[in-house]
Parts: C-alpha cells; structure tokens; sequence
C-alpha cells in the first residue's frame, strides 16, 4: 500500500499564497505521476496540475501563471506553490500518485489519493 500525507491547505485572503506539500510513502519502487486535483461544493473533482517523473508539467488553465507544481523525486513528494490565489480556487485539494511499488513479493501498479486539504481564498 501507498499513503499521501498532504499538509499546507488553510484560509487566506484574495491574492495570498499557498503552498501544499504531499508525501507518498510505503512499498515504493517508482512514482510515475504525482498531481494535484481539486474539488469545490457541488463540483466534479477536477485536474489542478501534475508533474511526471522527468519533470513534464500539465497545468488547467484556470491557473496557469498563478500556481507551480513540482517534485522531489528522491523523497517522493510534491509541491503546489499557488500565488495570486482567486475565491474560485476555494475547494478541497487532493494529491495523487501513480507508480509501481511491492505487493507480497510482486510487482504492482498503484494509484493512491491523499485525504483531502481544504484551501479558502476569502474576498
């Protein structure tokens, strides 16, 4: 099994900063994809950003220019540093993963989801 641990959501004001972090942990032996999605009341959940492990990055164009999307491959983790942050980006944000890591002595995919950090943008 694979965990995400994310840390960093909380309440700011229009124009503020964020920056969310998420740790993936357990029976690793590679982390293909890392992203963030987000989730408003009465929304679909919805792709913010992700980052492969050379380094692409995909971005939704709701916050291109605003928010940054990087990793630290050796520790497994991923950063969303969002700036400029509006009200609409109120929402829960959740981290993903997608790799390989050990099941018993096998080999075997994961796709493993955080439990959720609220972010609020106030106006």
């Amino acid at each position: 099994q694979v965990q995400l641990v994310e840390s960093g959501g909380g309440l700011v004001q229009a124009g503020g900063s964020l920056r969310l972090s998420c740790a993936a942990s357990g029976s690793i032996v590679r982390v293909d994809a890392m992203g963030w999605y987000r989730q408003a009341p009465g929304k679909q959940r919805e792709l913010v950003a992700a980052v492969t492990l050379g380094g692409s990055t995909n971005y939704a164009d709701s916050v291109k220019g605003r928010f940054t999307i990087s990793r630290d491959n050796a520790n497994n983790t991923v950063y969303l540093q969002m700036n400029d942050l509006k009200a609409e980006d109120t929402a829960v944000y959740y981290c993903n993963a997608a790799g390989v890591g050990v099941r018993g002595i096998l080999r075997a995919s994961f796709n493993s989801w955080g439990q959720g950090t609220q972010v609020t943008v106030s106006s």
